[in-house]
């Protein structure tokens, strides 16, 4: 019988190409990392000031990037299905260096506490 399920199981795996369809409106990479980058940056000002409903933010970059919120919310789900977040956090992460180089100290000091993930290295 553990036989017949674990056949099951794996031909059930090798049959599907994709777990998921490709979004209609499906979000580039590149513009992903960008949006990503400026919700980090954003997630910070709720440090600043507690207490504040910072969703104008999240519809802002949403709106400068010219990104529909359900577009990005598909395209995340996508990407994260596709085992894709992780390049595009990576890519987000550099553009937040490029944007503050000091950031990269405060980055791998983080990283170092955590003890989860590998500090930067150049």
């Amino acid at each position: 019988m553990n036989r017949l399920v674990f056949i099951f199981v794996l031909t059930g795996l090798f049959s599907c190409s994709d777990f998921i369809d490709k979004p209609k409106n499906l979000v580039d990479k590149e513009v992903m990392a960008e949006i990503i980058a400026d919700f980090t940056i954003n997630e910070q000002a709720t440090y600043m000031y507690l207490n504040k409903n910072m969703e104008a933010g999240t519809r802002f970059i949403l709106k400068s990037h010219n990104v529909k919120p359900a577009d990005f919310v598909d395209s995340f789900k996508y990407y994260v299905i596709k085992d894709q977040m992780d390049g595009i956090a990576n890519d987000a992460k550099e553009i937040l260096l490029k944007k503050d180089p000091k950031a990269e100290k405060y980055i791998n000091d983080k990283l170092k506490k955590n003890g989860s993930i590998a500090p930067l290295v150049r």
